[in-house]
């Protein structure tokens, strides 16, 4: 039912835009992606998160990868025109129901217009993606090399936002080129379900980022983004941290989850190689919260072990092209607490720390994937018109905990087949 209405949609918009091309360019997109994964441990669909540490089952661990199953991970719909200096967007998912990020009941992803004050000068308004991690700003997932974006992406960069965006473009496209984006936005995509909503108090999140290029080859830049809690404030409810060094009720509502993301990329593509690093760091902040509204049945346990507590992250991919045939590897790396920062007396990954016990586990929540891959295009001079990924996706051991009768860490490994075309 959703999709007949959706198709309606599309066939009353490239209806339009034939009627009406003389006033406006309407131009119709679709990327279609399945996957096959293939888990290599049960522990991947037997086992829990620890408790101690629940960071990276909080949106980077996606559900397929819990048992062999084929699974729909896109039907996206791309809609865009432009009418005079005004140019607009709308991309709409379907199957959004069927997949964990990112949730939208109606479909809809993204829905901007931008107002082309001049050449060099543009103001964006609607709800997308602020500039915040180089896969995140490249557009959709048809130029992805691997099964997915880096787990950074996952947990911050690809969660919509409703704000707006000024974007001012200076140097020479064939030379070095650079575009300035200032943004303002709700902030609401760590707090809402649907990873977009409208906002619950008057904070607002504030962007600055510069995306650069020089020639063809080279693309680097960096961004800076900072916000408060999402939740309304009136009547504020504190989180209680544990430890003899623990701030007060004062102090965690003072603080507001204050969040932040810091990160810079570079990457250097030709049409024989393909290699990329980036680095991000911030306050976790609202992400693990630890101000509630007051009478939810939300609790009052903070989501992290620190008020001020940081994430560290870096990823390293490279890519050799040959025709049809591309040969990749990733190396993905992200800890949740890169000061080791907590306030209790014994660490709270290691031991109980009620009794101070050493549990012979350690759950330090520093999380990696290494991915060996190959691509096979469809059309060898076009890598988003369609292709064929496989990936071997090597996690590390500390992101589940033991059953009965298993000691350590746990964790497990996937094979992963996607399936893509697009146009």
């Amino acid at each position: 039912m959703k999709i007949t209405r959706l198709a309606a949609v599309a066939a009353m918009l490239v209806g339009t835009g034939t009627m009406a091309s003389a006033q406006q360019d309407i131009k119709l997109g679709a990327i279609l992606e399945t996957w096959y994964t293939q888990m290599l441990d049960n522990n991947l669909r037997l086992d829990a998160a620890p408790t101690a540490a629940p960071y990276y089952a909080n949106g980077a661990m996606n559900p397929a990868f819990k048992e062999n199953t084929f699974y729909m991970r896109r039907t996206e719909l791309y809609f865009n025109g432009k009418f005079g200096d005004v140019t607009w967007g709308v991309i709409f998912d379907p199957n959004t129901s069927s997949t964990s990020a990112p949730a939208a009941a109606n479909g809809l992803l993204d829905a901007w217009m931008a107002y082309a004050l001049s050449n060099q000068f543009s103001v964006k308004i609607g709800q997308f993606k602020m500039p915040m991690n180089f896969e995140s700003t490249i557009g959709g997932g048809a130029k992805l090399l691997f099964y997915d974006r880096s787990m950074t992406a996952r947990m911050w960069a690809e969660k919509r936002d409703r704000g707006v965006l000024a974007t001012y473009s200076v140097g020479d496209p064939h030379a070095l080129a650079a575009k300035i984006n200032l943004g303002v936005g709700n902030g609401m995509g760590d707090s809402s379900a649907t990873f977009k909503a409208n906002d619950n108090n008057a904070q607002k999140d504030y962007s600055f980022s510069v995306l650069a290029t020089y020639g063809t080859d080279h693309s680097f830049g960096g961004w800076y983004r900072e916000g408060e809690t999402d939740v309304k404030d009136v009547g504020l409810v504190a989180g209680a941290f544990s430890g003899v060094n623990a701030p007060s009720a004062a102090q965690v509502v003072d603080n507001k989850d204050k969040t932040t993301n810091l990160g810079v990329y570079y990457v250097y593509d030709t049409a024989k190689w393909n290699g990329s690093v980036e680095m991000s760091t911030g306050l976790l902040g609202r992400r693990y919260p630890s101000v509630f509204v007051a009478g939810t049945a939300a609790g009052t346990v903070p989501g992290r072990q620190h008020l001020d507590q940081k994430f560290m992250s870096y990823t390293l991919s490279g890519a050799y092209k040959m025709g049809r045939h591309w040969f990749t590897a990733r190396y993905d790396f992200i800890n949740f607490n890169q000061g080791d920062d907590w306030y209790t007396a014994t660490n709270p990954y290691t031991t109980n720390t009620t009794t101070g016990v050493a549990t012979g586990n350690d759950f330090s929540p520093k999380y990696s994937e290494a991915i060996l891959g190959y691509n096979y295009l469809f059309t060898p001079a076009k890598y988003v018109d369609g292709k064929i990924k496989f990936d071997y996706v090597h996690r590390s051991k500390n992101f589940l905990a033991p059953r009965v009768g298993q000691t350590g860490e746990q964790g497990g490994d996937s094979l992963v087949m996607s399936v893509q075309i697009g146009f």
